[in-house]
């Protein structure tokens, strides 16, 4: 079920569950960062929202075959078969678009429409009140192949190279060995951790851990982006969060019944519910931040929900400008890979991490929205400055789960996602993307990989 998500988070059989290295821009804490370690990887674990990005992002990447002109068909067939649906409405999501729309944010129906900004609900990838992973969109329907032979439970270990040519992949002590290409799949963790792991990589960083090279790429595991995310709690004036259905057991049972019987109500929610793509400046040509909107309230992602009435307002920078790097901690593939975000590490990110949590106090604090507010439960009164604000996103900000860029197109592999300085190899995942789109990443990932099956046919 689509609120499932949040019992995945601890769940190690379907989650790596790494954690970053010690963050400096936020207090020295590390960061929990989910991967999907389960068939769909981490479509199987995601929040569900559904977000293409902006044209902006895809055209500034400066690679005309990429551009958004050159995925639109690509989003718009994966769509089809992810059956991207409507979240159904609720009272207090109404409330939060309505008091949006007050201060000229504009309303929309669709965040993947012409434009995306504006105020309105989420669209998610679920049919019929369950998910749909690319484990279910995708693979279901190509396991009825007979050249298709699937291993769970297999750690791959490393790529296997004759000179620079990709032969084969090891895995649980065996070795697949391919005919025409390698297609490496890890996501922006895995597959330079991979590459690393089979002498790809930069010279200083696999001589260290004793793994001959194959070919000295210094930008494997570097420019790493992803999406700094700050919440906001408020305890709300009604009774009608799901913080209340979940301190009574008869709500509880009315939802596990509507859900059976309909597949309907509060567990067909994704991981945002309204939102709102925002300008934290006039001067903008486009929306610069993500306000999610969400009628419950926990203190820990996945955790338990809070015992008042409550709800959550969140925001997230979509053009990010800090890079981090992945990079092996040693030889053993077993060893998760050592993660540095380096969050904030420019004044526009921290200033549109600051004015977007502005605006969603603002939006909180706006007829009719208002009238739900019984208090700001965090940071609440005490936060006032921007040097204020500013500190409570090192305090209590963290990943949002969108990790890109660390194998980018150009710096790491050709237009066609061949490694460069190798030869039958591929990667295909969210790694290749020069930066990170704006808003969640599932969508431009699926869509990226539709693209690239027409890249391969065509070899």
């Amino acid at each position: 079920m689509p609120l499932g998500y949040g019992k995945l988070f601890a769940r190690t059989d379907v989650n790596w569950a790494y954690e970053s290295e010690p963050e400096a821009a936020l207090n020295g804490r590390r960061i929990f960062t989910p991967r999907g370690k389960v068939l769909g990887g981490s479509s199987s674990i995601n929040g569900l929202v559904y977000i293409r990005g902006q044209r902006e992002d895809f055209d500034g990447w400066g690679i005309p075959s990429w551009g958004f002109d050159a995925l639109r068909p690509y989003f718009e067939k994966a769509e089809a078969k992810l059956k991207v649906s409507d979240l159904e409405r609720h009272e207090i999501c109404d409330a939060f678009i309505a008091s949006a729309a007050s201060l000229g944010i504009p309303r929309t129906d669709d965040f993947n429409g012409a434009s995306q900004e504006g105020t309105g609900y989420y669209r998610a990838t679920a049919h019929r009140g369950r998910r749909r992973s690319t484990a279910v969109a995708y693979l279901r329907e190509a396991e009825k192949r007979p050249n298709l032979r699937v291993e769970v439970n297999a750690l791959a270990t490393r790529i296997v190279f004759e000179g620079t040519k990709a032969v084969g992949v090891q895995f649980n002590n065996q070795t697949a060995f391919a005919n025409r290409e390698v297609i490496l799949c890890g996501g922006a963790f895995n597959s330079p951790q991979l590459l690393q792991l089979s002498g790809v990589g930069p010279r200083a960083l696999l001589e260290r851990h004793g793994i001959a090279v194959v070919h000295d790429a210094p930008q494997v595991g570097e420019n790493l982006q992803d999406h700094f995310y700050t919440r906001t709690f408020w305890r709300c004036s009604r009774p009608i969060t799901l913080n209340d259905d979940m301190m009574s057991w008869w709500r509880q049972a009315r939802i596990g019944l509507n859900y059976l019987l309909f597949k309907k109500g509060p567990l067909t929610v994704s991981a945002g519910h309204a939102a709102a793509f925002v300008r934290t400046r006039p001067d903008l040509k486009r929306p610069d931040a993500q306000i999610y909107f969400i009628n419950f309230s926990s203190a820990k992602r996945g955790g338990f929900l809070h015992p008042h009435s409550g709800f959550t307002c969140a925001v997230s920078q979509l053009q990010v400008e800090s890079r981090g790097s992945s990079h092996i901690r040693s030889s053993d593939p077993a060893q998760p890979p050592a993660i540095r975000y380096n969050y904030l590490a420019t004044e526009n990110d921290r200033r549109v991490m600051v004015e977007g949590l502005k605006i969603a106090r603002k939006i909180c604090n706006t007829p009719p929205m208002r009238d739900y507010v019984e208090a700001e439960f965090l940071p609440g009164g005490k936060v006032q400055s921007d040097d204020e604000w500013l500190a409570y996103c090192r305090e209590m900000g963290e990943t949002v789960f969108h990790p890109t860029s660390t194998c980018s197109i150009g710096a790491v592999v050709d237009e066609q996602l061949n490694v460069k300085g190798t030869h039958n190899l591929r990667v295909i995942d969210a790694s290749v993307m020069p930066a990170v789109p704006s808003g969640n990443i599932n969508a431009a990932v699926v869509a990226l990989a539709e693209k690239a099956a027409d890249l391969i046919r065509r070899v």
